[in-house]
């Protein structure tokens, strides 16, 4: 699934998969991309090549993007000709503040770099142009992991 109509189902079908063993905490939740850091570690130290593990990185992109898409306010978009030789990329998401970020690229990037400088997490984190609130969902309480 290539465009940004498919990657909700994807990331959806990705944490029923995985979420049916009952083992891995994917939530939609800010601290679950520490899972999705996690993961993608294993991938590497399992001795998967990109090859190999290009579906789960897929699944794992769609899910992070999903993640800013419910947190942060972002919306998933068809990137244009530009965007897509740029990311490499068919699909990103769109912050409210008109940025377009690749997730997809960010978990190949973790796979491909590895360590804590291309942690998902992280990257939520410092991420420009996200919405501090977004309507519909609850603020947590401080101190409450996000």
């Amino acid at each position: 699934m290539d465009d940004e109509s498919g990657m909700r189902t994807l990331a959806a079908g990705f944490v029923a998969r995985v979420g049916a063993r009952g083992r891995l905490p994917l939530d939609y939740s800010v601290a679950s991309l520490r899972v999705v850091d996690f993961l993608v570690d294993g991938l590497r130290k399992g001795g998967a090549d990109r090859e190999r593990a290009h579906d789960t990185l897929v699944e794992l992109g769609a899910y992070v993007g999903e993640v800013l898409v419910r947190r942060a306010g972002a919306v998933w978009v068809d990137l244009d000709e530009r965007q897509r030789a740029w990311f490499g990329q068919p699909v990103g998401v769109r912050m409210p503040d008109g940025r377009v970020w690749n997730p997809l690229g960010k978990v190949v990037n973790r796979f491909e770099a590895g360590g804590t400088d291309e942690s998902l997490h992280t990257f939520y984190l410092t991420l420009h142009g996200r919405a501090r609130r977004v309507p519909g969902r609850t603020t947590p309480t401080r101190g409450a992991a996000a």
